[in-house]
């Protein structure tokens, strides 16, 4: 290969453009767990539009479940989705994480109508046994 060309000029014209929704009705997913918060933002018939993560926000360890994450981590997938042109989604919050109520909250800050908020956590009819309690 010659010096003056590179590997990786042919990837960036790769690059998938954002494409518009005509259906401004989604959905919005949070799943808060203990140890991070991820939001995905679907269209009607649930093909991703935008996802985001506190973990991808680049907060590291313990600050990933933090309600300060989850609402940076929820600005940034409302904005992408609000740019494509989603404009009201339902919420489906799942898992008992302490960034819940704050992603909800940032969603609807960044300009997305939410229309409905639904809990979705898993709740076991009795099945495996529980982590032991920390003794800190």
């Amino acid at each position: 290969m010659a010096k003056n060309q590179s590997k990786t000029s042919g990837a960036a014209s790769k690059r998938k453009k954002k494409k518009q929704v005509t259906d401004p009705n989604g959905m919005a997913f949070v799943k808060a767990t203990f140890n991070n918060v991820i939001v995905t933002i679907t269209d009607a018939d649930g093909n991703v539009l935008a996802w985001s993560s506190a973990g991808k926000e680049g907060f590291k360890g313990s600050r990933k479940n933090t309600p300060y994450a989850a609402q940076l981590s929820a600005e940034t997938a409302s904005k992408t989705a609000y740019e494509m042109g989603l404009r009201k989604v339902e919420v489906f919050v799942k898992g008992p994480g302490s960034g819940r109520e704050a992603a909800v909250r940032a969603m609807s800050s960044a300009g997305l109508d939410v229309s409905s908020i639904k809990d979705r956590t898993p709740i076991p009819h009795n099945g495996c046994r529980p982590p032991k309690r920390r003794r800190v």
